[in-house]
């Protein structure tokens, strides 16, 4: 039950921008974000949040869109497509919600090669881009 509030939390924040402070909300304070090219799982709401309103900037396109959603209990799989400067991005969301419907736990993974490689590019501009705001 918890993934199914969750996600429409999640969905309603991605529809609506994905800005911070409306992330900060649905996101525990003890969170986890597992980036596809960061090795060491980033820990802690603020940096959770940092990274999905990036990836919010950077992946969410007018080519963005989920094609397909499961979830069982706690946890659910989104499955998404996007395009980055010409390059077909092939991904999936993973997400962990605690009873209370919030994000615990956020996996992202990415796919092709090339992909991973762009959005390691982009990523890392749109942080290094927040952090000197």
């Amino acid at each position: 039950m918890s993934a199914e509030m969750g996600l429409k939390n999640w969905h309603r924040v991605l529809d609506g921008g994905s800005d911070p402070a409306a992330l900060a909300e649905i996101i525990r304070e003890d969170a986890v974000f597992h980036s596809p090219v960061v090795h060491t799982p980033q820990t802690g709401r603020a940096k959770v949040v940092g990274y999905l309103a990036a990836a919010g900037v950077v992946l969410n396109t007018e080519a963005f869109r989920y094609v397909r959603e499961f979830s069982d209990g706690n946890q659910a799989l989104l499955e998404f497509v996007t395009e980055l400067d010409g390059i077909q991005i092939n991904g999936i969301d993973l997400i962990t919600f605690d009873d209370a419907g919030l994000i615990a736990d956020f996996k992202v993974m990415v796919r092709p090669l090339k992909a991973i490689n762009k959005v390691w590019e982009m990523m890392g501009a749109q942080l290094a881009a927040t952090a000197g705001s």
